[in-house]
């Protein structure tokens, strides 16, 4: 069996084992696929291609520390090849967007420790909510794959693993302070206890504070507060261990950057207004770095109330929205908090159990503001207060001017988005989960070329999605960010909320894995093979009004609601409904060993990724007993195969692959139903090529390069629309308007939000005290929508001058440009100053150094939305009699990139 040596990085970083995989359990039954080469194996300027049959890239803490003070994980991991991360801003505490090998996040596992971090409702990414830096030892990044152990429901675009630092045996402090552009501030400081009392127990406690203004308006702010610990208590010499760790994580963040991706200058072809800069959808996108910076209606205040007047909120202008509506207005705040056990016991020799159970929970929201109504809504000669048709009713007095007129028609005829009589209100979307986990493992040496493990595995998530109000004050900002804390009542004293549910999202699973060594170790050869059970017990309290999921609610009032499904029978009550889904899926792997240095690995691999709480959600529209009311889960096939070099001067690797994406899922059209709902649209394929190179050539120089190429071909066209009978989007002319407006002509394209290509490289250089840094990576374009199509304003398919009809411009082309993006890090060392300086240093960050102006995060889509308007004598003359005439939507909203960003940090460490 290959043996397992200390792994010690350029920069004397010493690690205690191997720890190239996420759980306990994985991470014994890996450390052994090592290649020692000499009398020790090196990272090679904190860059490790370990020698496993998957495609696998490391990044230790040596990399992990020349990042941005306090950046996330998620932005460190961008220098691997395939991966591809846009950060919101420079300092990573504000999100971001990832994807790997053309997958997006909700298709990527991320876990921490061996938890599963990715949300157990949507399977999103919270990127600026992860561990601070300083105490991440390593990151691993599975390209296409995953451990056969993994707690993941979706993990069919690969994963990527953390995991914490281990106490130190002596004591020790380390102490960062960090200030930078933007109004930045960042404290983090960490005690390490040393090994204490007669069992060699150590421990370290940690805590950080981060606050700085977002890069682009006259507003937002960043505010997010962590505090770590971790006890670590040795069991006898052979690697034994229990540790007990715990994360807790505060975020006080607005939204921001997000603008709609169009650069038309004027409202529209008839319309010479002015489009500016900024979040509302009257606004555009930067045409360049200089139009970055924009303002919102800050400060402002509310309307004042008044008794027996029917107040209004004012309506949007084109650059200024109501008073604490606006995007960038809205908070989005988080406390997150885990607790992470894990354990090693040797029951025999050769014969080792692991133990890893955690516990997360998550308070969280994210949304804007709405019109509370304080009249009630009348159906039937029925007063109903609560969510109703997208409108919030309360019967009572809201703002305290004594009276209760401040709404719209009783009937509801005219509560639409140009009536704005009612109060402002914040209506969030309120998450709460609290999730139990577990990851059991027992690895048996049966001989040494041969071990066999067995793994059990629990994710079970208990998450409460609601919706409740809370009041804004005469500044437009909140009372309190958590609506939940005191909801909005209505005269009935029932909670108002626009959702309702209550949720369980459970994985069992059992798994196992062989690994044997033939033919002197030169051929490992892994079996594995893993079978997890979902199951999905969800209760809606809501009436579901739509396949979109659109909801009615009345707080649970027997009484409304029975009135109301007595005059909405084809409405879906509130009810329970149970999902389940199982599947076996096996994994292969080979590495052959032709030398010391050089190996060649061939995997393959079987995903699956089941349909999240949100879309089954939306099939409660249907009866129970329907093909709609049970969504089809995802799978793939993945295979791998590639060449490695691994020497202590050398990390390199290069591999191509190829993925069978079956039942990918989405929303679209059914035209026997007609209604969008979400369904699968039928297979993708994706291949590609990647490879990295790190050298050392002397102590003083580490280079490192890589880069990567994929493409994908979607199978099918994609209807979104109703087409005339016994038509298809197969057959219907492409460039017809019920073509264009009813069909995303998807066939033979590529996926959309991933970039074509990226590659890059990173020099560190040393001289005396000080280090000199450069990362540099170009992204590749990226396709807006997956029918490959520009984007438009005006009338669909109208190309000249047509009386009543307005011609269609392009606003925006069909990819995001590429651009590079340049970062720069310079330290001085001060050990040469006094030995007792042996930790200290200070260092120089500067992101995007080159200041490049590029669109940054966005998620894809199938194509462009459209719309209709009503032509007539009053809107334009020459349309005489009035039609409907359909028109191009609205266009995605997008990230902008961060700017340039100079900080500085002292680090003091002893």
């Amino acid at each position: 069996m290959k043996k397992l040596l200390l792994l010690c990085s350029t920069a004397a970083f010493c690690m205690p084992a191997a720890a190239f995989a996420q759980s306990t359990g994985s991470v014994d039954f890996e450390k052994d696929t090592i290649i020692v080469t000499g009398t020790r194996t090196k990272d090679v300027g904190g860059v490790q291609v370990p020698d496993t049959t998957k495609a696998k890239a490391v990044l230790t803490q040596e990399v992990i520390a020349r990042s941005n003070p306090g950046q996330t994980i998620l932005d460190t991991v961008n220098l691997v090849p395939g991966v591809s991360f846009q950060n919101n801003d420079a300092y990573g505490s504000s999100g971001g967007t990832l994807n790997i090998r053309g997958f997006d996040a909700s298709r990527i596992s991320l876990t921490f420790d061996g938890i599963q971090l990715n949300d157990s409702g949507n399977y999103a990414i919270f990127s600026g909510q992860q561990l601070d830096p300083e105490l991440i030892e390593q990151v691993n990044v599975n390209l296409g794959s995953t451990d056969v152990d993994s707690p993941t429901a979706s993990a069919v675009g690969g994963t990527v693993n953390y995991r914490t630092i281990l106490p130190q045996k002596e004591m020790g402090v380390r102490a960062l302070v960090s200030i930078g552009e933007f109004d930045f501030h960042r404290f983090f400081g960490v005690f390490h206890t040393g090994e204490i009392g007669p069992w060699g127990t150590r421990a370290f406690i940690a805590a950080s504070s981060a606050k700085n203004d977002n890069p682009f308006n006259n507003y937002g702010k960043v505010n997010k507060q962590q505090y770590n610990g971790r006890i670590y208590q040795p069991l006898g010499a052979n690697g034994d261990f229990l540790s007990l760790a715990g994360n807790y994580n505060e975020n006080r963040n607005h939204f921001f950057g997000s603008l709609p991706l169009r650069t038309d200058l004027t409202q529209s072809a008839t319309d010479p207004r002015p489009r500016n800069v900024g979040p509302l959808s009257t606004q555009r996108y930067p045409r360049n770095g200089d139009e970055r910076e924009y303002d919102i209606n800050y400060p402002c205040n509310t309307d004042t109330p008044q008794t027996g007047v029917v107040d209004t909120t004012s309506a949007p202008t084109l650059d200024l929205g109501s008073c604490g509506t606006e995007f960038d207005r809205r908070y989005n705040p988080s406390n997150t908090g885990n607790i992470r056990g894990a354990s090693r016991f040797t029951l025999a020799e050769g014969v080792v159990l692991t133990v890893d159970p955690s516990y997360q929970y998550v308070k969280a929201n994210g949304g804007g503001t709405v019109i509370g109504r304080e009249g009630v809504r009348t159906i039937g000669g029925v007063n109903y207060t609560g969510f109703i048709g997208g409108q919030y009713y309360f019967g009572r007095d809201l703002n305290g001017d004594g009276d209760i007129i401040d709404t719209c028609s009783a009937t509801g005829a005219s509560c639409s988005s140009t009536n704005f009589a009612g109060v402002t209100l914040l209506a969030p979307s309120q998450t709460h989960t609290d999730r139990y986990g577990l990851i059991a493992g027992l690895r048996w040496d049966i001989n040494p070329d041969n071990t066999v493990r067995v793994s059990y595995t629990l994710d079970d998530a208990h998450h409460r999605q609601t919706g409740e109000l809370g009041f804004l004050g005469r500044d437009g900002e909140p009372d309190d960010v958590f609506p939940i804390n005191d909801p909005i009542s209505d005269v009935n004293g029932t909670h108002v909320q626009k959702r309702d549910r209550k949720s369980l999202a459970r994985l069992n699973q059992v798994s196992g894995e062989y690994r044997g060594e033939f033919f002197d170790d030169h051929l490992t050869v892994n079996l594995g093979i893993r079978a997890p059970f979902f199951i999905r017990k969800l209760n809606n309290y809501c009436f579901t009004t739509s396949a979109s999921g659109f909801v009615d609610c009345f707080g649970q009032d027997a009484v409304l609601e029975a009135a109301y499904a007595l005059a909405n029978p084809t409405f879906q009550g509130p009810q329970k409904r149970t999902f389940k889904y199982d599947k076996l899926l096996p994994n292969l792997g080979v590495v052959y060993d032709f030398t010391g240095q050089i190996s060649a690995f061939v995997n393959y691999s079987k995903g699956l990724s089941v349909p999240s709480t949100d879309n089954l959600y939306n099939s409660f529209f249907f009866a129970p007993d329907t093909d709609e009311a049970s969504p089809k889960p995802e799978t793939t096939d993945s295979f791998d195969g590639g060449l490695r070099y691994r020497s202590s001067k050398i990390q390199a690797q290069a591999s191509v692959w190829y993925t069978k994406f079956h039942n990918r899922t989405a929303s679209a059209f059914d035209p026997e139903l007609n209604q969008s709902v979400f369904r699968s649209l039928g297979d993708v394929n994706k291949w590609g090529i990647d490879g990295s190179i790190a050298y050392n050539p002397f102590r003083q120089l580490t280079v490192y390069a890589f880069g990567s190429w994929n493409d994908s071909k979607i199978k099918e066209n994609v209807q979104t629309g109703a087409l005339p009978v016994g038509v298809t989007c197969d057959s219907v002319d492409p460039s017809s308007v019920n073509g264009l407006r009813n069909c995303a002509f998807t066939k033979g394209n590529r996926e959309s939000g991933t970039p074509k290509y990226t590659y890059g490289f990173s020099a560190l250089g040393s001289l005396g005290p000080f280090d000199l840094g450069v990362t540099a990576k170009r992204t590749g374009p990226r396709t807006i929508f997956d029918n490959g199509a520009v984007m438009f304003r005006g009338d669909i398919g109208v190309t000249t001058t047509t009386p009543g009809r307005i011609v269609q411009e392009q606003i925006f082309g069909a990819t995001a440009p590429a651009y590079w993006l340049v970062n720069l890090d310079a330290r001085y060392n001060l050990a040469h100053l006094s030995p007792q300086l042996n930790k200290t240093y200070f260092q120089l960050n500067v992101y995007n150094l080159l200041d490049k102006f590029y669109v940054g995060g966005f998620s894809g889509g199938l194509s462009q939305a459209t719309s209709t308007r009503t032509c007539n004598a009053t809107s334009t003359p020459s349309c005489v009699p009035t039609v409907t005439v359909p028109t191009w939507g609205a266009p995605p909203f997008v990230q902008i990139g961060a700017p340039r960003t100079i900080s500085g940090t002292l680090n003091i460490g002893f």
